[in-house]
């Protein structure tokens, strides 16, 4: 499975962006879609996650009420929707897929649950 994002640039804060993520080769084995970051000199961290086959998402505390996931699995793509954007929010943000089914209701946080990961794409928030 490749995953491809797109979607970063530079955006004032409390502006808008929206990110996206196409998967192509055995898209059949994408059970969980999420979304991580990584800024500067930090650890990557977790944003959002949503399940293929239902509509559960989880979000970092962090973003909460501000970013949305969505998927369409027909295309086999995921969008993040990032409302409100804080300088805090600057970072690289990666796409990531889990490969094998996930059973329990809310989609995993950590990154070593997923299998795919999409090269990255910048997200710089100006103040």
């Amino acid at each position: 499975v490749q995953l491809q994002a797109s979607g970063g640039g530079l955006v004032q804060a409390g502006g808008s962006l929206r990110l996206s993520c196409a998967a192509s080769g055995r898209t059949f084995s994408t059970y969980v879609m999420g979304w991580f970051r990584q800024a500067p000199g930090k650890e990557r961290e977790f944003v959002a996650a949503i399940k293929r086959d239902a509509p559960t998402t989880q979000y970092a505390d962090s973003v909460k009420g501000r970013f949305t996931i969505s998927r369409d699995s027909a295309k086999n793509t995921w969008n993040l929707q990032m409302n409100s954007l804080k300088p805090e929010d600057t970072a690289v943000y990666f796409c990531a897929a889990r490969g094998t089914n996930w059973h329990y209701n809310l989609p995993p946080r950590q990154s070593y649950r997923y299998d795919y990961w999409g090269q990255g794409t910048q997200v710089t928030v100006s103040s």
